[in-house]
């Protein structure tokens, strides 16, 4: 994997802070996530301060720190969704994952975001698994919703963008 991420920093080997975002874009696109080690790795071969990388990165709410679950669930927090309770939908996916928003299960099984709004008002609540949304959420379905994803897991893919 150090190869991988060699090759993608050496395009970018006299980056300046304007373009280390399309930089931590490419790595977070080909491992998932941006670990420590490729944040250092970014300060040695560039020669910027791993600070101000990591502030960067930081700043922007696109970037992970930590590698997504194989089911990464999104659920939208928008305004007609928050009307239509999805607060307790998120509530209810941290009782029975024990994750907090951007946390991955210990087993890696299932990753948690809160977004703004997935433009899907109508429909709220709403959230998305892997790409595929699902709308009118109740959270007494919720555990049917995880159990249905372990019983079909090869139809679902890891999405890493």
């Amino acid at each position: 994997m150090s190869e991988t991420l060699d090759d993608i920093i050496s395009r970018y080997i006299n980056t300046r802070r304007d373009s280390l975002i399309p930089l931590l874009q490419e790595i977070q696109n080909e491992l998932g996530y941006l670990s420590e080690d490729a944040i250092n790795r970014i300060g040695q071969m560039t020669g910027l301060p791993t600070v101000k990388i990591y502030g960067v990165a930081t700043f922007y709410d696109q970037f992970r720190f930590e590698p997504q679950g194989k089911f990464h669930i999104k659920v939208c927090h928008g305004t007609a969704c928050h009307v239509n309770s999805s607060m307790m939908i998120i509530r209810e996916l941290e009782r029975i994952l024990k994750i907090k928003n951007g946390q991955t299960t210990r087993d890696g099984m299932y990753s948690l975001e809160v977004v703004n709004c997935m433009g899907a008002c109508a429909v709220g609540p709403v959230i998305n698994i892997n790409g595929e949304y699902i709308h009118d959420v109740e959270p007494q379905k919720i555990k049917a919703l995880l159990d249905n994803c372990l019983s079909n897991a090869s139809a679902y893919e890891t999405h890493n963008l």
